[in-house]
This record gives structure tokens, sequence and C-alpha cells, in this order.
């Protein structure tokens, strides 16, 4: 194929431009010229007709004809054009020759209906030696190939059978060639491919061939019916081929046409589905090689047509050759024949090639084809050999052939490992340039062949072919080949490449989808670390740190769902170069920007593959690369409450990102922030301890539990020692570092789900569960009794509830449940003591002692001492419990008062008079209050005022402000009952009267407390108080209200005037002349 042929079997591409045709059957300028050329060969054949042609005339008849087409080449301005008008050529005289001349009587319409009628009235009738030798002129036997298997099947076949018979008479050195470069062509061509030249000509020979008969009796055209299923060309070309190399047997006298004609033949039966175990793609790099070696042959034989081309058409016609798809399938009889016919020529030829092939310094195209071809058919034969059902006679051919092939092989196959490689990198660049067939698997070896890595070439294929490169397997293969170059290469100009390379990549990398750059971060984190690219590539390191800060200052400024994409885009740059350093400048700013968690959370959930578990510290316990960011960019840093909320918040939502996946798990947030820091002098302790909690309400994505892996059983033991600690807090050394008892709740509740969650089946087996339980109640017996109380869920019916004996006095303890123990602590009397702390425990075990509380009241003594007692045990609880405790035991105070059980006479220290008022609604919550203030009497007694601390005393006041606002919201919804209808302000005037009492009692306490710190909240609830007295005295419509309400603010105002603590005293002042502003209103 010459290169015009070349030119315009690259496919349509763009106009011709001026001068060159405007299509296959267009009359114009160029048609003339064609017609001038046919007229002076018609003239120089006279008196015979050009359709008598014969193969002698062409050399003196066929001038005419082929400087006409030069004459339309010089005016065409590209080679392209050229190209084009050469096939429009060859396809006008197969058509004139295909479709004879249209009847006279169609002059008058034809030249409307026909779109050929024009050009081929033009050109006089030619024979198939007129277009035969033509083509052989121009050299374009793929035009011939296209045009051939373009026609219907029969007609198609009729077509070769013609140029079979041709070249079969009269044969020279270049019908041989013709021949089997048709042969050649037909074998390469690929459905598909076709032109709008060959598609018109296809069109006119499939239209014409349907054309109905005629009315007027003319004899219509010939008729060409073709077989709609079968593709063009397909069926019985091979025997063709084979028929007609036959027959030029005796013409093939050149060691390099019989090497073409065997390699043909060869090719043909390992083409055929016949033979071998049936066609697969070559691997890319035997592909590689074979392209190479074609171009590389074609390089350096100046005989072949190849050889002046570029290197791009080089490349683009051996991977023609090279990707050959599988022929018709042959029958088994013509597989034979075709067998038996290259075994005869094995025959006559292998011994005389051998000597050749030997004795040549350098291997040809034809050459090199030939025992590439054997190779494979070798193969295929063994294949044929061990699955074919072969016959007698079948079985001697291929094992005669085999045997052939093997020897001609043997002394020539040495040849082929001198083959020019050195081309591979510019073929391979030149196969992604030009987008071949193999492109693909060709960038797979681009992006990882080291040895063409990073020259110029090569990096100048990678900038302008980045587009093929977006997949996430080749983006890793280029990290991989920047970081190998990095490592050894440091020189200025390897810098600059590796600059330019990065940025081909990364380009790359940021086309791809979430999905594919999360593959990708997988892979760099795999292969590299946390510290990704960075770690040897220095061109990221250099003013990455600045691209972050910048990057994400831009991300923080723009928090919105809507920019949340944006954010993900950019984060995944940073993340491919290092993604250490940008996980933890993420968690960092989550931690330090104000509402920006959730936002960077979701940014960060987005990279599933940062879910990585790094194990080069230790190899069997892998740990997440995300947790270590977060305890190296911000555990041990947080130094506000609002940070701490943050990062509690930050690390739920990696725990639980909704629809993503999550990046770290309970157990590896456990692992790393809670288990090493349950110790009660941990600066951490309390942070941790909310950490665990927020874990434990994680549910499990498994069957199992990940409380498992935690060590469940030392973790609970942890915490008990936490509680235990509790029983000394007020007593612990100022500079000991302890939870504070506002984080006893939370142990409690942390507790209460650890013993709902761990079961038989946190543990390998039973019996492994009955010994740890046996381990933590060994271990927890030295502890505070309550401790173990607390377990009874966990423990089950394997230990009873282990009380003091004391408690057993005052309760009817059922012994299969309950037994006791000496403890030195709780000598006489302290029964009631123990039965407080039991009801602190839990709201089920509270309501089991108050259930089996044994007093009897009518005895009043029995009473008395009962209610004394419990005075006395109360004030001794009240500082230790937690603010939940104490809300578990303020509802026991009540239930006795309201049976009446618990003695709480009700004084009128600060009742001017007698109240004519219904006020049992409220006995319970004025009872409550006096309890509070005979407490507080007791607690500030000579006898217990060193026994607390001043933050002991501040916590206790809490206690109590907590109860009062309790109590206070009780009264409200009282008076609101509907058993209590308010008539004639009734109802307001108990509010008032218990809302006075409140404040008054209140007071007291205030008064009685040592100085320094706990004013503010007392002064809390007292405004509080006072805010709900003057809505109900507000809402008294009484005739005397007023002087009610005169009365009453007078006597408040009193009383304020004693109390000692100045702010509490004129802040309450304060409140009290407004209230009288507004009832004088």
């Amino acid at each position: 194929m010459e290169p015009a042929e070349r030119g315009a079997a690259a496919g349509p591409g763009p106009g011709p431009g001026p001068g060159c045709a405007a299509g296959p059957w267009a009359v114009g300028e160029e048609t003339a010229i064609l017609h001038g050329g046919f007229l002076l060969a018609a003239r120089l054949l006279q008196p015979r007709p050009l359709r008598e042609l014969r193969k002698a005339d062409w050399p003196r008849a066929g001038v005419p004809i082929t400087d006409a087409l030069r004459e339309i080449g010089e005016r065409c301005p590209s080679p392209l054009g050229r190209g084009l008008w050469e096939k429009e050529a060859v396809a006008i005289v197969w058509a004139k020759i295909l479709l004879p001349a249209p009847p006279a009587a169609s002059l008058e319409w034809g030249w409307k209906d026909d779109g050929f009628f024009s050009v081929g009235a033009m050109i006089p009738d030619v024979n198939h030696t007129a277009l035969f030798e033509l083509v052989k002129a121009l050299g374009v036997p793929r035009l011939f190939v296209q045009l051939l298997l373009a026609l219907p099947p029969d007609v198609c076949r009729g077509q070769l059978e013609n140029l079979v018979e041709y070249i079969s008479s009269e044969t020279s050195p270049s019908d041989v060639r013709f021949l089997l470069d048709v042969w050649w062509e037909v074998m390469k061509h690929q459905e598909g491919q076709e032109d709008a030249t060959v598609s018109a000509f296809s069109a006119l020979i499939h239209q014409h061939g349907a054309e109905p008969s005629l009315e007027d009796g003319l004899q219509p055209p010939k008729r060409f019916k073709g077989d709609p299923g079968n593709p063009p060309g397909a069926t019985g070309l091979p025997m063709l081929l084979l028929e007609g190399l036959k027959q030029i047997r005796g013409s093939i006298a050149q060691p390099r046409l019989r090497c073409y004609a065997l390699a043909n033949l060869a090719e043909l039966l390992c083409l055929s589905s016949g033979l071998g175990p049936g066609a697969s793609p070559l691997p890319i790099t035997e592909y590689l090689a074979k392209v190479s070696a074609m171009v590389s042959l074609w390089g350096s034989d100046t005989d072949s047509q190849y050889h002046p081309c570029g290197l791009a058409e080089k490349v683009r016609e051996a991977e023609r050759s090279v990707s050959l798809l599988p022929l018709t399938r042959l029958s088994r009889e013509e597989l034979f024949v075709g067998l038996d016919l290259l075994c005869s020529f094995l025959q006559a030829w292998g011994e005389e090639l051998q000597d050749t092939l030997k004795g040549s310094e350098e291997l040809c195209y034809e050459s090199y084809r030939l025992l590439d071809t054997l190779t494979t058919l070798g193969k295929n034969l063994d294949f044929l050999s061990e699955t074919g059902d072969l016959g007698e006679g079948e079985a001697q051919v291929v094992l005669e052939l085999t045997q052939l092939t093997k020897d001609f092989l043997r002394d020539t196959s040495a040849v082929l490992k001198g083959l020019d490689t050195s081309l591979e990198s510019s073929v391979a660049m030149a196969i992604i340039a030009q987008r071949l067939d193999r492109h693909v698997d060709v960038c797979s070896v681009f992006a990882s062949e080291k040895t063409w890595a990073f020259s110029k070439a090569w990096v100048e294929c990678l900038v302008k072919n980045k587009a093929l490169f977006q997949n996430p397997e080749l983006v890793l293969k280029l990290l991989e080949m920047l970081v190998n170059f990095s490592t050894s290469h440091h020189d200025k100009e390897a810098r600059e490449l590796q600059m330019e390379v990065t940025k081909a990549i990364v380009e790359c990398y940021t086309e791809l989808s979430l999905t594919d750059k999360n593959q990708v971060i997988s892979g760099v984190l795999a292969s590299w670390g946390g510290q990704g690219l960075s770690q040897n590539v220095q061109v990221v390191r250099d003013g990455f740190q600045e691209d972050l800060n910048v990057t994400f200052n831009q991300i923080t400024k723009s928090v919105s769902d809507e920019g949340l994409t944006r954010a993900v885009a950019s984060v995944a740059r940073l993340t491919l170069l290092y993604p250490e350093a940008t996980v933890k400048q993420v968690c960092h700013l989550a931690v330090v920007n104000l509402g920006a968690h959730q936002f960077l959370a979701q940014i960060l959930c987005s990279f599933s593959a940062l879910s990585f578990l790094e194990s080069h510290e230790d190899p069997g316990r892998p740990r997440s690369l995300v947790v270590r960011c977060l305890e190296e960019a911000v555990w041990g840093k947080l130094s506000t409450a609002r940070e701490e909320e943050q990062f509690l918040q930050f690390l739920a939502f990696l725990m639980q990102p909704g629809s993503a996946t999550p990046l770290v798990s309970p157990a590896e947030v456990a692992k790393a922030f809670v288990l090493p820091y349950l110790k009660s002098d941990s600066p951490q302790i309390e942070l941790s301890l909310q950490i665990l909690s927020k874990v434990l309400g994680i549910p499990s994505c498994s069957e199992e539990h990940w409380i498992k892996s935690c060590h469940p059983f030392p973790l609970l033991l942890s915490l008990c020692k936490l509680l235990d600690g509790y029983t000394k807090h007020w007593h612990q050394p100022k500079e000991q570092l302890f939870p504070s008892l506002e984080t006893k709740d939370l142990i409690l509740n942390i507790l209460c789900q650890l013993c709902e969650l761990v079961g038989p089946e946190t543990v390998p087996s039973p019996e492994l569960w009955v010994q740890s339980l046996a381990w933590l109640h060994r271990k927890v017996a030295p502890l505070d009794w309550t401790v173990g109380l607390r377990l009874k869920k966990l423990y089950g019916d394997h230990f009873k509830n282990e009380v003091p004996a004391t408690l057993f006095e005052i309760c009817r303890l059922p012994e299969d449940e309950w037994t006791s123990q000496s403890l030195p602590a709780y000598g006489p009397g302290s029964g009631l003591l123990a039965w407080m702390e039991c009801c602190c425990v839990s709201p089920a075990l509270r309501d089991t002692m108050l259930a089996l509380l044994t007093v009897n009241v009518d005895n009043p003594e029995e009473v008395n001492l009962f209610s004394k007692g419990f005075l006395v045990a109360l004030i001794q609880v009240l500082p230790w419990c937690s603010h939940g405790e104490w809300k578990r035991l303020v509802p026991v105070v009540e239930q006795l008062l309201q049976r009446q059980v618990l003695h709480v006479p009700y004084t009128l220290e600060y009742v001017q008079h007698m109240p004519l008022l219904n006020l049992r609604p409220f006995a319970c919550h004025l009872q409550l209050s006096v309890l509070f203030l005979r407490g507080f009497q007791l607690l500030c007694s000579s006898s217990c005022s060193s026994w607390l601390l001043p933050e002991a005393w501040l916590h206790v006041v809490q206690l109590y402000c907590a109860s009062l606002t309790d109590l206070l919201a009780s009264v409200k919804a009282t008076a609101r009952a509907p058993c209590h209808p308010a008539e004639d302000g009734a109802g307001t005037q108990e509010v008032s009267f218990v809302c006075i009492q409140m404040f008054c009692h209140l007071l007291h306490v205030a008064a009685m407390l040592p100085a320094g710190g706990c004013g503010e909240p007392l002064l809390v609830v007292a405004l509080e108080v006072l805010s709900q007295y003057e809505a109900s005295s507000s809402a008294d419509a009484a005739p005397c209200a007023a002087l009610r309400r005169a009365n009453e603010r007078q006597f408040l105002e009193s009383i304020t005037d004693n109390v000692g603590h100045e702010e509490l005293r004129s802040t309450l002042l304060q409140k009290l002349s407004k209230l009288g502003a507004h009832s004088e209103r």
C-alpha cells in the first residue's frame, strides 16, 4: 500500500480542500481530467475498444490514465486529498465494470435519478484488466479489498475469481505480489472502518442489484443478490485464495515472495476457527514487541513499501498486521487442503529458504512474518493433534506438517532473537497518540515501564494524552514511577521533570470519580503509608503547607452543602499528595473552628480509603490512620469545653457518618482514647468517659459486638475503681487529679450500658464466662460495697447482693438473694444509711428498698427514731451524691412523707398569722422544704461544721437548689391540677404562701452557710421563687389582695434584710422593690 492509499485509508477525516473531489460520483474538473485520460487510453488502443484491454497493453495504454490521476493529485493540497481521489477513481472504474451502460431510453431521466449516471457516462466501457492494472499501478491493494468486501457476497466471490484468473495468466512477479497483497489485506480487514467512498460504492452496487425490470421491455442491468445474513465477502474467499496460490505456484521464485506466500497461507490456517484453541488477544508485551519488530524491520529494509513512511504510519500499519480477526470457519476438508498445500510448499521451498534466512545479514518483514506465523501454527497443530478426532490420513498430514514446521524453525528461529527492540517506547507512544486499537493496554505498559520513564518524549506523551490516563490503576502506576524516579534523581532538570509529571498526574487524578479517587488513595496509603508521595517526592513537599493552609482557609469560609462538592475535590488533591498532613489539618480545624466540625467530618468521610490501617509500628496490631492523626493533632491539646464538645461530635460523625462508610470503628476509638486513660489521675479521664459513652451508643455492625475486642472485664473493673474513688472524693489531696462528681453519673450510665452489652456471648465459652465473672467479683470485693450492687445485672444469679449486716435490721431482705457482710464503717444504727445508699443505686433497687422497709407506724417512738435517723442518714449521704443519685433519692423522701412513715413537723417560724387556706395539696412540698432546712441546720451545726470542705459545701448547695427548682415546678403543677380549682383566688393564695415559705427557708439556709462560693446558685433559685410568687399574687383577685400583697412584701423585705451575704441581699431587695412598684400600679 502506497503512502497515498494509507492517507486515504486512515478515514474520511477533514474535507479534501479546494481542487479535490466533492464526492465519489460528483462531476467536476477532476472528473473531466480522468475522462480525458481514459479517452487518450482508448485512442492508443485503437482499433480495439478499452473493454478489450489486455495485460500486455497496459504499459502503453495505461499511461494516460495514471498521468491523469497524477495531475489530479498535484492539484490536491494534501496527501489525504490525493489518496481520496485515487480511491474514487478505482471505485468509478469498478462500478463502470459492474454496472453496464444504461439503455438509451433512460438517458432522459437517468441523470436525475441515478447519482452515478453522469460520471459513469463519462468513462468508456472498460474491463477487469484496466481495474486490476490501475490498482497495481497505484499500489492500493487495501483500497481494492475495502471495495471488494463492500460488494454483495456472490459478487465479491465472482470478482475475486476474476482476479485469480487474471493473475494466473501471464503471471509476473508484480502479479504475484498483488495477489499476495490482496490476500494479506483480506486477512487484515476489519468491519466498520468504511469511509464515505466505500459506503457510496457499496450502496450503489446493492441499489442496482435490487432494481425491478423496466416496463419498456429493455434488458435491465445485471442484478446482484446477496445473503444479508453473512458478512460481506466472508464466505468462500479463503478457498479462492488457496486456489490462486496453487495456480501461480510456479511463478513464485523470489525468496521474499515465497516467504510472503508461506506466511499468508500459515496465517490463513491460524485464523481459521477450525484450528487451534480459539482467538485471544496477544499479551500486551508480546503485542508491543511484534509491532516494534515490524516497525524496525520496515525502517531498515529499503525495499519495503513502508520504508519511506513516518513512524506514525508504520505503527498504524503494524498494528493492523498484529490485530487480526478470525476468519470464517473452514470446513474440515478445506482445512486439510490448506494444511496439505502448506506441507507441499515447505517440502519444496523449506531447505532453500532456510539457507537464505541463515545467510542473510538482516531479516526482512516477509521472513519475520513467516517465522512468527509458523511458530503460532506449530502450537495450533499440537492442539489439533491432542483434541481433534483425526482420521489416519489427516493425522499423517498433521504429523508431517508439525515436523516440517519444527525443523524449519529449529534452524531459522534464532534470527528472531536479534531483533531490534529499541523502538518499543517510541512505538508505544505512537500507539497512544493515535488512539490505536490497543492503546488502553499500551497506556498500562507506558505507565509502568521504568526504562522509558521521564525521557522528554515520555513526559511530552503523558502531558499531551492526559485524558487517556484518567484511570485509577494507571494513576497509581504513574505515581509509583514518579516515586522511583524521585528517589534516584535529584538534579535541577530531574526536579523540573518531576514537577511537570506531578502536575499531569494530579490533573488525571482530579478528573476521576470519587470512587476511583478513593481507590488511588488506598493504593498510595498501601505503598507509602500516611506520608504518601511527600515521603519521597521533594516537589510535593515544597509549598505543600502553604497550599494546605490556603485551601482550608477557603473551605472553612464556605461551609455549606453547596460548597461540599468543591471542598471534597480540593481535599482529594491534598490527600493524594500528603494524606497524613491533610487529615491532621481537618482534625485540627474541626476542633478550633466554631461550628465547622460536621462539615469537615462530611468531607473526611467522603474518603473511605482513609479507613486505612497502619501496621508499620506493630505488624500484629494495625491501627487506624485517622485515629493516629486525631491523637497527634488534637488529643491532649483541647483547651476549652467547646473544643472538647466539637471533638466529641466530630468523632461521633466519623463513627456514624450516615450513608457514608465510617472512617473509624468504636473499638479503635475506645482503644485509643478510652482504655489508656481510665485512671483517676489522668487529665483526660472525663473526656475519655464521654467518648466511651458515645461509642457504647453506636450499634455493632456485626453479630459479634465490638466491645469483645476491648477487654470488657478489665474495663468494667476500671469503672468500678473510679466509682470506689468517689467514696473518698472530698478527702482526696488537692493536688490529686480526680473526676468531678458531675462525672459520676456518666460513669454510672456507662457501667449500666456495659452490663447490658457484656454477656456470655462476648467470651469464647460458658466456662470462661463464669471464670470472668468470678475474677471480676473477686477484684470488686475490696471496693465499696455499693459497687457490687451496680453489677447485679451482669452477675445474674451467680452472686447474691452483698450488703452491710445492719441493713437487715430495717429491711425484710430475702436470704436467697441477699447476704450480709460485716463492715467496720457500718456499726449499730447505720442501717438507714445503708438503706439510703441502696436507694441511690438505681430506680429498681430504690423501689425494692421502699417495699422491704419495716417501720411500725403504730409505735410513736419507732416513727420518731426513724425520722431522726432518716435526717441524719440523709445528711451523711447528701455530700457524696451525684446529681442523678440525689434525683433518685428525693422521691424516696416524698413517698415516705406521703405514706406518713417519715415525720416532719411543720413549724410556724415564718408564719405571722394563721393562714386560713387549703394547704393539704401542698403539705408534702412544705414538709420537704422544712426537711431540707432541718438538714442544713444539722449540717451547719457545731458538731458538723468542720466535716465538709468548701468545695463540698458548693456541691451540697447545688443539689439543694436543684431540688428547690424541682419542688417549685411541682407546686405549679399541683396548682394547675383539675382537682384543685382556683375559686375566689384561693389557689393563688396557697401558691403564694408556699412560695413565701420556700423563700424564707432558702434564706435561712443561706444565713447558716459558711462564707464564700455558694451565693450564686441560691440567688438564682431565690429569684425563681420570687418570680413565681409575683405571678400567683398578681393573679389573686380577692377583695383584700392588695393589702395582703403589701403585708407579704413587707414581711419578705424584713426577712431579706437579715441576710448577711451582701450581693444576695441587695439583689433580692431590688427584686422585691420591683414587686411593690408593680402591685401599686
